[in-house]
């Protein structure tokens, strides 16, 4: 499944990032880059408000292509015309928490996913729809696991 993202709309749900950080989506697009790669999938991020407007060639690379709408125009408009355009749209996921982007998308069958839980994802916090990450324990609190259940005579040891 092929990601469609709001960028500015995730950017401004991202703890660490600022919409006010010139270098907002270059950061943005390099986090995208990192997720795509391990996650094996690829990604259009869609920005508002770029000069020409269009693709953005300097920022793009395998997977991630960065398109910037162009003067007059704005990124929920390029979101939504290519959803429309799009051949498959069920294998599309849009990523934005604006109500209307989503509604276009489920109406074509697209997946979404809200901004909040997707910036969850890049930084990787646990969300309500992941698992929790696996922590590895102390050497020390794995031996009073092992002490507390290891197998004797089916009681469990309750002395300190």
């Amino acid at each position: 499944m092929s990601l469609l993202i709001d960028g500015h709309n995730l950017i401004g749900r991202m703890a660490d990032m600022s919409l006010s950080d010139p270098d907002d989506e270059v950061e943005l697009v390099q986090r995208l880059r990192r997720y795509c790669l391990r996650q094996r999938r690829r990604a259009t991020v869609v920005f508002d408000a770029g000069l020409p407007g269009g693709p953005a060639p300097q920022l793009s690379a395998p997977p991630v292509e960065v398109v910037f709408a162009s003067v007059g125009s704005s990124a929920d408009c390029v979101i939504r015309r290519r959803i429309l355009q799009a051949r498959d749209p069920r294998g599309l996921v849009v990523v934005s928490s604006d109500r209307a982007l989503q509604q276009a998308a489920r109406s074509r069958g697209a997946q979404v996913v809200q901004a909040e839980q997707f910036a969850a994802r890049l930084t990787g916090q646990p969300t309500a729809d992941s698992p929790l990450p696996d922590r590895l324990l102390p050497e020390d609190e794995v031996a009073q696991w092992l002490a507390l259940f290891e197998p004797g005579d089916g009681c469990v040891n309750t002395s300190e």
